[in-house]
């Protein structure tokens, strides 16, 4: 018998009266607060350092690009090692990662290189918490759940994005940048700590004993996604999406000084709003809880971004800005969290973790890429002009993903899509309804 559609709600209730779902989802909250705000905190922290457009995007880059290198890597290591215990490890490092830059910064020791070499530690970090967390989520809820835990994933990371940018911003004001560093080092002690009080069956813990090389693992992993008619096409249109119409939401510092010269106190206005519009996005999407549709959705919401770009910049007035921002924001949420139910719900389960990684490597190293990009680009035609660049190259993005709308959702939403088991034997099709 197939298995039951969940109301959106009522999918979430079920998660959140499970003893897991609610030590998980807090957890996350907690460390999501604290990512946010040290995000916040450290983009202020490196425009007060260099008052350039490229070297903050510079800094940017450096927290997101190891995933390039890592991410592939880390997905195969989740897939053979305790998921729990690799979640763990990569969040204490964060954490000592938050430590150490507050101190630098109370010392007077800071200067822009070490500061980025600081975001590159934590961005190996977080390369490998992405895939060993995110493949945890099948493991607390059934199947026909999945869905609406995936949106609740996403609802808490938005709770998290609306209230981190907020604390920080009033912290930046009040006493500077080093209050939410710290704070979000004690968020992911707090996160680690939470994880082995969870009660996950032993296979779920580890996807599969290593048979062959971590690298032929992460070769498959590549091979497996490649090969899929829903998830190769899905996660090509995400990167691209993510290269040219996101990387202006990382450079909000930027804009809240030297476009609308507000500073500190715009950069937490802005920061806010964009959590703000992605919370509601993600509340909307969350209550849907099926994913008929979820392709087109997806598509679309690719666009959405680059328009929400286009408004971010058209004006001086710094109210249109924010609803700019925050359309932006929105959109990306209800891009990212439709693809990834998609790419979670139809991945074979050895084969999770490495997908996953390379879902990681998509929203992290991508939006790296266009940052770096958009950021030297933002010197020689200034920051306006930039992003309107950069969004009207996703049209074409968006009119290729349109043409292979139908073809996507064959394979992920009514599961027709073939996949391989690690073993390389085809299994019967199976896809979340």
């Amino acid at each position: 018998m197939p298995p039951r559609r969940a109301s959106g709600l009522a999918s979430l209730a079920r998660t959140l009266r499970s003893r897991n779902g609610r030590i998980f989802y807090a957890g996350s909250l907690v460390a999501w607060t604290g990512l946010w705000a040290q995000r916040v905190a450290v983009g202020w922290l490196a425009w007060e350092l260099a008052d350039s457009p490229f070297w903050l995007s510079v800094v940017v880059f450096a927290d997101l690009f190891p995933s390039i290198l890592v991410a592939p890597i880390a997905g195969a290591v989740a897939d053979r090692t305790d998921r729990v215990r690799l979640t763990m490890a990569s969040q204490t490092v964060s954490a000592v990662q938050a430590f150490t830059l507050a101190a630098l910064v109370l010392g007077g020791m800071i200067s822009l290189p070490l500061l980025i070499l600081l975001e590159l530690v934590v961005g190996v970090a977080n390369a490998f918490t992405q895939p060993a967390r995110q493949t945890l989520i099948p493991a607390i809820v059934p199947r026909e759940d999945l869905p609406g835990a995936v949106a609740l994933n996403a609802l808490t990371f938005n709770v998290a994005r609306f209230a981190g940018p907020a604390i920080a911003g009033g912290l930046i004001v009040w006493a500077g940048v080093v209050p939410p560093i710290l704070l979000n080092g004690v968020a992911y002690l707090l996160a680690a700590a939470s994880l082995p009080l969870l009660r996950i069956a032993p296979d779920e813990r580890i996807g599969h004993a290593p048979t062959r090389s971590l690298y032929s693992e992460t070769v498959e992993g590549f091979r497996y996604a490649a090969a899929h008619p829903g998830i190769g096409p899905i996660l090509l249109f995400a990167a691209l999406m993510g290269v040219f119409a996101r990387p202006f939401l990382e450079l909000l510092p930027a804009f809240a000084d030297a476009v609308f010269g507000r500073g500190a106190a715009g950069l937490a206005m802005l920061a806010s709003a964009t959590g703000a519009g992605a919370l509601i996005s993600g509340l909307v999407l969350a209550a849907r809880g099926s994913v008929r549709g979820l392709t087109g959705i997806g598509i679309g919401a690719g666009l959405a971004m680059a328009l929400g770009g286009i408004v971010f910049v058209a004006t001086d007035v710094f109210a249109v800005g924010v609803v700019g921002a925050a359309a932006a924001a929105a959109a990306q949420i209800v891009h990212g969290v439709s693809i990834q139910t998609l790419v979670q719900g139809t991945a074979e389960g050895a084969m999770r973790g490495r997908v996953l990684a390379l879902w990681g490597l998509i929203i992290r190293a991508c939006p790296a890429i266009g940052a770096l990009g958009l950021g030297a680009l933002a010197e020689l035609i200034g920051l306006r002009g930039a992003v309107i660049a950069a969004s009207l190259a996703c049209l074409p993005v968006w009119w290729w993903g349109m043409r292979q709308h139908r073809r996507i959702a064959a394979a992920m939403e009514r599961g027709l899509g073939p996949k391989r088991r690690a073993d390389g034997a085809a299994p019967p099709p199976a896809g979340v309804t």
